[in-house]
Protein backbone atom coordinates (compact mmCIF):
# COMPACT_ATOMS: atom_id res chain seq x y z
CA UNK A 1 0.00 0.00 0.00
CA UNK A 2 1.22 3.64 -1.29
CA UNK A 3 1.22 5.90 1.76
CA UNK A 4 2.72 9.21 0.01
CA UNK A 5 0.58 11.94 -0.73
CA UNK A 6 -0.33 12.96 -4.46
CA UNK A 7 1.62 15.44 -6.19
CA UNK A 8 -1.56 18.28 -5.63
CA UNK A 9 -1.62 17.21 -2.17
CA UNK A 10 2.40 17.75 -1.58
CA UNK A 11 1.64 21.39 -3.28
CA UNK A 12 -1.28 22.00 -1.17
CA UNK A 13 0.97 21.29 1.57
CA UNK A 14 3.68 23.98 0.12
CA UNK A 15 1.09 26.64 -0.10
CA UNK A 16 -0.08 26.12 3.20
CA UNK A 17 3.48 26.15 4.49
CA UNK A 18 4.21 29.00 2.58
CA UNK A 19 0.79 31.23 3.31
CA UNK A 20 1.67 30.19 7.13
CA UNK A 21 5.53 31.37 7.24
CA UNK A 22 4.65 33.99 5.57
CA UNK A 23 1.08 35.17 7.80
CA UNK A 24 1.84 33.50 10.91
CA UNK A 25 5.34 33.30 12.02
CA UNK A 26 6.27 33.62 15.43
CA UNK A 27 5.82 37.34 16.71
CA UNK A 28 2.33 37.05 14.37
CA UNK A 29 1.24 34.08 17.00
CA UNK A 30 2.52 36.01 20.14
CA UNK A 31 0.11 38.81 18.81
CA UNK A 32 -2.76 37.10 18.10
CA UNK A 33 -1.96 35.30 21.52
CA UNK A 34 -1.78 38.15 23.22
CA UNK A 35 -4.92 39.44 21.57
CA UNK A 36 -7.18 37.01 23.24
CA UNK A 37 -6.29 34.24 20.36
CA UNK A 38 -8.32 35.91 17.62
CA UNK A 39 -7.02 35.04 14.27
CA UNK A 40 -6.66 38.49 11.90
CA UNK A 41 -9.65 38.68 9.90
CA UNK A 42 -7.44 39.28 7.12
CA UNK A 43 -5.84 35.77 7.29
CA UNK A 44 -9.37 33.87 8.04
CA UNK A 45 -10.59 35.66 4.63
CA UNK A 46 -7.21 34.14 2.85
CA UNK A 47 -8.27 30.63 4.47
CA UNK A 48 -11.87 31.43 2.70
CA UNK A 49 -10.67 32.53 -0.46
CA UNK A 50 -8.17 29.44 -1.26
CA UNK A 51 -10.95 27.14 -0.53
CA UNK A 52 -9.65 25.43 2.78
CA UNK A 53 -12.31 26.32 5.26
CA UNK A 54 -14.50 24.41 2.58
CA UNK A 55 -12.24 22.16 1.82
CA UNK A 56 -14.51 19.04 3.25
CA UNK A 57 -17.84 20.70 2.07
CA UNK A 58 -19.34 18.85 -1.19
CA UNK A 59 -18.71 21.23 -4.64
CA UNK A 60 -22.13 21.68 -5.20
CA UNK A 61 -22.37 23.57 -1.84
CA UNK A 62 -19.85 25.77 -2.35
CA UNK A 63 -16.70 23.91 -1.37
CA UNK A 64 -13.67 21.96 -2.44
CA UNK A 65 -15.79 18.41 -1.98
CA UNK A 66 -12.01 16.81 -0.86
CA UNK A 67 -11.58 14.46 2.15
CA UNK A 68 -10.16 13.79 5.09
CA UNK A 69 -6.63 13.03 3.94
CA UNK A 70 -6.43 16.13 2.48
CA UNK A 71 -7.51 17.51 5.28
CA UNK A 72 -4.70 16.27 7.35
CA UNK A 73 -2.35 18.27 5.06
CA UNK A 74 -3.49 21.11 5.93
CA UNK A 75 -4.13 20.18 10.01
CA UNK A 76 -0.97 19.11 9.94
CA UNK A 77 0.23 22.87 8.65
CA UNK A 78 -1.95 24.61 10.71
CA UNK A 79 -0.25 22.47 13.42
CA UNK A 80 3.48 23.55 12.87
CA UNK A 81 2.15 26.84 13.46
CA UNK A 82 0.35 26.34 16.80
CA UNK A 83 -2.23 28.54 14.33
CA UNK A 84 -5.17 30.37 16.37
CA UNK A 85 -8.66 30.87 15.29
CA UNK A 86 -11.78 28.98 14.34
CA UNK A 87 -10.41 26.80 11.55
CA UNK A 88 -10.78 23.55 13.58
CA UNK A 89 -14.28 24.57 14.83
CA UNK A 90 -15.89 25.96 11.58
CA UNK A 91 -14.15 23.71 9.18
CA UNK A 92 -13.78 20.74 10.53
CA UNK A 93 -15.83 19.96 13.69
CA UNK A 94 -18.98 21.79 12.50
CA UNK A 95 -18.71 20.59 8.54
CA UNK A 96 -17.99 17.28 9.62
CA UNK A 97 -21.30 17.31 12.19
CA UNK A 98 -23.08 19.16 9.44
CA UNK A 99 -22.07 16.37 6.29
CA UNK A 100 -23.14 13.81 8.39
CA UNK A 101 -26.43 15.69 9.10
CA UNK A 102 -27.11 16.56 5.63
CA UNK A 103 -26.95 19.67 6.44
CA UNK A 104 -26.67 21.66 3.29
CA UNK A 105 -27.26 25.22 4.20
CA UNK A 106 -25.30 25.26 6.63
CA UNK A 107 -22.16 23.87 4.75
CA UNK A 108 -22.76 26.42 2.14
CA UNK A 109 -22.65 29.07 4.98
CA UNK A 110 -18.93 27.44 6.27
CA UNK A 111 -18.05 27.50 2.57
CA UNK A 112 -18.73 31.48 2.57
CA UNK A 113 -16.44 32.08 5.95
CA UNK A 114 -19.37 31.86 8.26
CA UNK A 115 -17.85 30.46 11.25
CA UNK A 116 -19.91 27.83 12.85
CA UNK A 117 -18.75 24.62 16.01
CA UNK A 118 -20.04 22.16 17.73
CA UNK A 119 -21.56 22.12 21.21
CA UNK A 120 -20.80 18.46 21.67
CA UNK A 121 -19.25 17.62 25.01
CA UNK A 122 -20.14 18.34 28.64
CA UNK A 123 -18.59 17.47 32.31
CA UNK A 124 -17.10 14.00 32.58
CA UNK A 125 -16.70 13.93 28.63
CA UNK A 126 -13.21 14.09 29.17
CA UNK A 127 -12.53 10.39 30.92
CA UNK A 128 -14.69 8.67 28.77
CA UNK A 129 -17.16 8.26 25.95
CA UNK A 130 -18.32 12.06 24.55
CA UNK A 131 -21.62 10.98 23.52
CA UNK A 132 -22.41 9.02 26.24
CA UNK A 133 -21.99 12.00 28.74
CA UNK A 134 -24.58 14.29 26.84
CA UNK A 135 -27.13 15.53 29.62
CA UNK A 136 -28.69 18.70 27.44
CA UNK A 137 -32.44 17.76 26.79
CA UNK A 138 -34.37 19.78 24.22
CA UNK A 139 -37.93 19.78 24.91
CA UNK A 140 -40.32 20.70 21.85
CA UNK A 141 -42.42 23.48 21.96
CA UNK A 142 -45.75 24.24 20.22
CA UNK A 143 -44.74 26.84 17.73
CA UNK A 144 -44.54 24.25 14.72
CA UNK A 145 -45.23 27.16 12.78
CA UNK A 146 -41.58 28.66 13.64
CA UNK A 147 -38.90 26.50 12.53
CA UNK A 148 -36.07 28.82 14.70
CA UNK A 149 -38.14 28.26 17.79
CA UNK A 150 -39.61 24.95 18.08
CA UNK A 151 -37.40 23.32 20.34
CA UNK A 152 -36.06 24.30 23.76
CA UNK A 153 -33.15 23.51 24.85
CA UNK A 154 -32.16 22.75 28.38
CA UNK A 155 -28.32 21.98 30.17
CA UNK A 156 -24.27 22.97 29.82
CA UNK A 157 -21.84 22.81 27.75
CA UNK A 158 -18.53 23.67 29.19
CA UNK A 159 -16.25 23.68 26.54
CA UNK A 160 -17.01 24.81 23.02
CA UNK A 161 -14.47 25.73 20.81
CA UNK A 162 -14.87 29.30 19.20
CA UNK A 163 -18.74 29.57 20.75
CA UNK A 164 -17.94 32.78 21.76
CA UNK A 165 -17.83 34.35 18.60
CA UNK A 166 -19.50 31.64 16.46
CA UNK A 167 -22.45 32.66 14.20
CA UNK A 168 -24.12 29.34 14.94
CA UNK A 169 -23.49 26.12 17.06
CA UNK A 170 -24.95 22.71 16.57
CA UNK A 171 -26.02 21.55 20.05
CA UNK A 172 -26.07 17.98 20.50
CA UNK A 173 -28.75 17.08 23.23
CA UNK A 174 -31.69 14.14 23.73
CA UNK A 175 -35.18 15.23 22.34
CA UNK A 176 -36.55 11.62 23.77
CA UNK A 177 -35.89 9.70 21.02
CA UNK A 178 -31.95 9.33 21.45
CA UNK A 179 -29.48 12.33 20.63
CA UNK A 180 -30.41 14.80 18.06
CA UNK A 181 -28.77 18.00 16.80
CA UNK A 182 -30.00 21.09 17.03
CA UNK A 183 -29.21 24.79 15.85
CA UNK A 184 -28.60 27.66 17.81
CA UNK A 185 -27.63 31.17 16.34
CA UNK A 186 -25.92 33.78 17.71
CA UNK A 187 -24.64 31.34 21.04
CA UNK A 188 -23.25 34.07 22.47
CA UNK A 189 -21.39 32.09 25.01
CA UNK A 190 -19.18 33.04 28.06
CA UNK A 191 -15.35 32.45 27.11
CA UNK A 192 -13.16 30.76 29.91
CA UNK A 193 -9.76 30.11 30.01
CA UNK A 194 -8.06 27.24 28.72
CA UNK A 195 -4.59 24.87 28.96
CA UNK A 196 -4.00 26.00 25.11
CA UNK A 197 -3.71 29.48 25.52
CA UNK A 198 -4.05 29.61 21.37
CA UNK A 199 -7.59 28.52 21.18
CA UNK A 200 -10.22 30.21 22.50
CA UNK A 201 -12.56 27.88 24.79
CA UNK A 202 -16.39 28.93 25.53
CA UNK A 203 -19.34 27.67 28.23
CA UNK A 204 -22.66 27.63 26.43
CA UNK A 205 -25.71 27.64 29.40
CA UNK A 206 -29.01 26.89 27.61
CA UNK A 207 -31.94 27.83 29.61
CA UNK A 208 -34.85 26.92 27.63
CA UNK A 209 -32.94 28.83 24.60
CA UNK A 210 -34.91 28.14 21.41
CA UNK A 211 -33.31 25.94 18.54
CA UNK A 212 -33.98 24.03 15.43
CA UNK A 213 -33.54 20.04 15.31
CA UNK A 214 -31.46 19.53 11.93
CA UNK A 215 -30.95 16.30 10.35
CA UNK A 216 -32.75 13.30 10.27
CA UNK A 217 -35.80 12.32 12.15
CA UNK A 218 -34.81 9.56 15.06
CA UNK A 219 -31.86 8.90 17.07
CA UNK A 220 -28.60 10.50 15.34
CA UNK A 221 -25.90 8.63 17.56
CA UNK A 222 -24.89 6.72 14.67
CA UNK A 223 -24.09 9.52 12.77
CA UNK A 224 -22.87 11.86 15.25
CA UNK A 225 -20.59 8.97 16.26
CA UNK A 226 -18.90 8.86 12.53
CA UNK A 227 -18.25 12.58 12.67
CA UNK A 228 -16.89 12.23 16.07
CA UNK A 229 -13.85 9.50 14.66
CA UNK A 230 -13.50 11.83 11.85
CA UNK A 231 -12.79 15.05 14.08
CA UNK A 232 -10.57 12.57 15.84
CA UNK A 233 -8.60 11.68 13.16
CA UNK A 234 -8.09 15.59 12.60
CA UNK A 235 -7.20 16.45 15.30
CA UNK A 236 -4.22 13.42 15.50
CA UNK A 237 -3.33 15.68 12.03
CA UNK A 238 -2.49 18.76 13.56
CA UNK A 239 -1.24 16.99 16.77
CA UNK A 240 1.47 15.47 14.30
CA UNK A 241 2.18 18.77 13.06
CA UNK A 242 2.77 20.48 16.38
CA UNK A 243 5.17 17.37 17.07
CA UNK A 244 7.02 18.28 13.95
CA UNK A 245 7.70 21.60 15.43
CA UNK A 246 8.54 20.63 18.49
CA UNK A 247 10.79 18.04 17.52
CA UNK A 248 12.80 20.31 14.93
CA UNK A 249 13.10 22.96 17.67
CA UNK A 250 14.81 20.32 19.92
CA UNK A 251 17.37 19.23 16.97
CA UNK A 252 18.37 22.95 16.36
CA UNK A 253 18.71 23.76 20.13
CA UNK A 254 20.72 20.80 20.29
CA UNK A 255 22.77 21.91 17.76
CA UNK A 256 23.48 25.32 18.42
CA UNK A 257 23.41 25.05 22.57
CA UNK A 258 26.97 24.50 23.65
CA UNK A 259 27.94 22.98 27.25
CA UNK A 260 31.16 22.30 28.18
CA UNK A 261 32.72 22.89 24.91
CA UNK A 262 30.48 21.01 23.17
CA UNK A 263 27.24 20.95 21.40
CA UNK A 264 24.78 19.54 23.56
CA UNK A 265 23.65 17.07 20.44
CA UNK A 266 26.94 15.44 21.01
CA UNK A 267 25.37 14.10 24.45
CA UNK A 268 24.52 10.53 24.31
CA UNK A 269 21.78 11.45 26.53
CA UNK A 270 20.19 14.09 24.36
CA UNK A 271 20.88 11.97 21.70
CA UNK A 272 18.83 9.02 22.75
CA UNK A 273 15.82 11.38 23.95
CA UNK A 274 15.53 13.12 20.17
CA UNK A 275 16.10 9.38 18.68
CA UNK A 276 13.22 8.42 21.13
CA UNK A 277 10.74 11.78 19.96
CA UNK A 278 11.25 10.59 16.32
CA UNK A 279 10.32 7.23 17.11
CA UNK A 280 7.36 7.82 18.87
CA UNK A 281 6.49 10.94 15.88
CA UNK A 282 6.60 8.74 13.19
CA UNK A 283 4.66 5.79 14.68
CA UNK A 284 1.93 8.28 15.15
CA UNK A 285 1.80 9.99 11.97
CA UNK A 286 1.51 6.38 10.17
CA UNK A 287 -1.25 5.22 12.02
CA UNK A 288 -2.96 9.23 11.66
CA UNK A 289 -2.17 8.87 8.44
CA UNK A 290 -4.03 5.33 7.98
CA UNK A 291 -7.00 6.42 10.07
CA UNK A 292 -7.98 9.42 7.26
CA UNK A 293 -7.00 6.56 4.50
CA UNK A 294 -9.91 4.33 5.84
CA UNK A 295 -12.02 7.15 6.71
CA UNK A 296 -12.18 8.05 2.68
CA UNK A 297 -12.28 5.08 1.49
CA UNK A 298 -15.05 3.57 4.01
CA UNK A 299 -12.84 0.71 5.19
CA UNK A 300 -14.25 -2.07 7.43
CA UNK A 301 -11.51 -0.72 9.77
CA UNK A 302 -12.40 3.12 9.83
CA UNK A 303 -13.94 2.44 13.23
CA UNK A 304 -10.97 0.77 14.57
CA UNK A 305 -8.02 2.56 12.84
CA UNK A 306 -9.27 6.19 14.33
CA UNK A 307 -9.67 4.48 18.08
CA UNK A 308 -5.93 3.56 17.27
CA UNK A 309 -4.76 6.94 15.76
CA UNK A 310 -6.44 9.12 19.17
CA UNK A 311 -5.38 6.22 21.23
CA UNK A 312 -1.51 6.57 20.38
CA UNK A 313 -1.20 10.15 19.07
CA UNK A 314 -2.56 11.84 22.61
CA UNK A 315 -0.07 10.38 24.75
CA UNK A 316 3.14 10.32 22.29
CA UNK A 317 2.68 14.06 21.89
CA UNK A 318 2.84 14.45 25.46
CA UNK A 319 6.29 12.72 25.44
CA UNK A 320 7.58 14.51 22.49
CA UNK A 321 6.40 18.22 23.34
CA UNK A 322 7.74 17.45 26.70
CA UNK A 323 10.77 16.14 26.39
CA UNK A 324 11.16 19.46 23.97
CA UNK A 325 10.98 21.63 27.40
CA UNK A 326 13.32 19.00 28.69
CA UNK A 327 15.97 19.23 25.80
CA UNK A 328 16.07 23.03 26.09
CA UNK A 329 16.66 22.84 29.93
CA UNK A 330 15.55 26.01 31.70
CA UNK A 331 14.71 28.56 29.54
CA UNK A 332 12.52 25.34 28.04
CA UNK A 333 9.85 26.49 30.61
CA UNK A 334 9.73 29.97 30.47
CA UNK A 335 7.28 32.45 28.80
CA UNK A 336 9.71 33.45 26.14
CA UNK A 337 10.09 29.92 24.40
CA UNK A 338 7.82 28.47 22.29
CA UNK A 339 7.96 25.52 23.97
CA UNK A 340 5.23 25.44 26.15
CA UNK A 341 2.50 26.35 23.32
CA UNK A 342 3.40 23.28 21.58
CA UNK A 343 2.88 20.80 24.81
CA UNK A 344 -0.12 22.97 25.92
CA UNK A 345 -1.96 22.48 22.29
CA UNK A 346 -1.26 18.76 21.98
CA UNK A 347 -2.40 18.61 25.56
CA UNK A 348 -5.75 19.83 25.36
CA UNK A 349 -6.10 18.22 21.54
CA UNK A 350 -5.73 15.16 23.42
CA UNK A 351 -8.78 15.64 26.38
CA UNK A 352 -10.63 17.22 23.35
CA UNK A 353 -13.79 14.18 21.90
CA UNK A 354 -12.18 11.52 24.08
CA UNK A 355 -9.40 11.03 25.57
CA UNK A 356 -6.39 8.34 24.95
CA UNK A 357 -7.52 6.04 27.70
CA UNK A 358 -10.97 5.65 26.73
CA UNK A 359 -10.18 5.29 22.79
CA UNK A 360 -7.68 2.50 23.80
CA UNK A 361 -10.60 0.66 25.61
CA UNK A 362 -13.23 1.47 22.52
CA UNK A 363 -10.14 -0.31 20.42
CA UNK A 364 -10.13 -3.08 22.91
CA UNK A 365 -13.64 -3.49 22.19
CA UNK A 366 -13.72 -3.35 18.43
CA UNK A 367 -11.22 -6.18 18.31
CA UNK A 368 -12.26 -8.29 21.44
CA UNK A 369 -15.81 -7.41 22.01
CA UNK A 370 -17.20 -5.79 24.74
CA UNK A 371 -15.66 -6.23 28.72
CA UNK A 372 -18.30 -7.90 30.94
CA UNK A 373 -18.40 -6.28 34.15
Amino acid sequence: MDFTFRPEQEAMRRAARSLLEREAGRDAVRRMVDDGAHLPDRLWSQLVELGWVGLLVPEEHGGSGLGLVDLVVVQEELGRRVLPGPFLSSAVLATLAARRLGATELLRRVAGGGRGTLALEESGSGTGDPLDAVACRAEPTEQHDDPAGAWLLDGLKPVVLDADTADWALVVAHDGTGLATFLVEHPEAEPVPALDVTRRVARLALSRRPARRVGPPGDQTGLLRRAVDDVAVALCAETLGACDAALEMAVEYATVRVQFGRPIGSFQAIRHKIVDMLHQLELARVGTHYAAWTSDTESDDRAAAAAMAKGFVGEAAAMITGETIQVHGGVGFTWDADCHLYFRRVKQNDVLFGRSGWHRQRLADLVLGPNER
